[in-house]
């Protein structure tokens, strides 16, 4: 008997090496969006404890968890303007301009935005600022990859701009003083928690 087909959401996902068919990660990432749901922040940041910490897979992940918990379009921004990881996902067919992300949807109702291109240190923060404000009225809550800001030293100036922030971590790799150096850095009064993955 044939396999059913994939869906083709499902496929491109896979081909980035982000799998959707784990019932204990989507387990743990329904759990997470249900305390991220819970504190109230519509627009949350995630930034990553090191280099190697990926935001994008995890971020897709407790994207498609909260559409499937509340049932409304959710948004994930690949805000990392210098080495985008989803920028492969976005539409080529759609016309972007000054103030839009270029866009892919999935299942619906999950919006991937990615920055159309590389952008200089100064247009970085202003950009997020007005996507977030564009996209108030379109999506019940939007999950933005901050890595790479503190780069460009604007870690506090985005994180700022969210409603809460969760540092990204590695489980048995990720120290403790990492995190609270990176704590230290963070508006205290949006600082949601840590997520180890892995």
């Amino acid at each position: 008997m044939a396999d059913a087909p994939r869906d083709p959401d499902d496929e491109l996902l896979a081909s980035i090496g982000l799998s959707v068919d784990d019932p204990a990660v989507r387990a743990e990432a329904t759990r997470i969006a249900r305390r991220l749901r819970a504190s109230g922040a519509r627009a949350i940041g995630f930034v990553p404890a090191d280099d190697v910490v990926a935001v994008p897979p995890i971020a897709i992940q407790l994207g498609l968890a909260l559409c499937d918990l509340t049932g409304a379009t959710i948004a994930v921004v690949d805000a990392n303007v210098r080495y985008p990881g989803l920028s492969g996902l976005a539409d080529d067919d759609g016309e972007t301009d000054e103030s839009v992300f270029a866009t892919r949807w999935l299942r619906g109702s999950l919006a991937l935005l990615t920055p159309p291109r590389v952008e200089r240190a100064g247009e970085v923060v202003p950009r997020l600022a007005r996507l977030l404000l564009e996209s108030a009225d379109l999506f019940a809550h939007i999950l933005v990859d901050l890595t790479g800001f503190d780069l460009i030293g604007d870690h506090a100036s985005a994180a700022a701009c969210m409603d809460g922030v969760v540092v990204v971590g590695r489980a048995h790799v990720t120290r403790e003083y990492h995190l609270q150096d990176l704590r230290r850095l963070l508006p205290e009064n949006r600082f949601l928690g840590v997520l180890l993955s892995g």
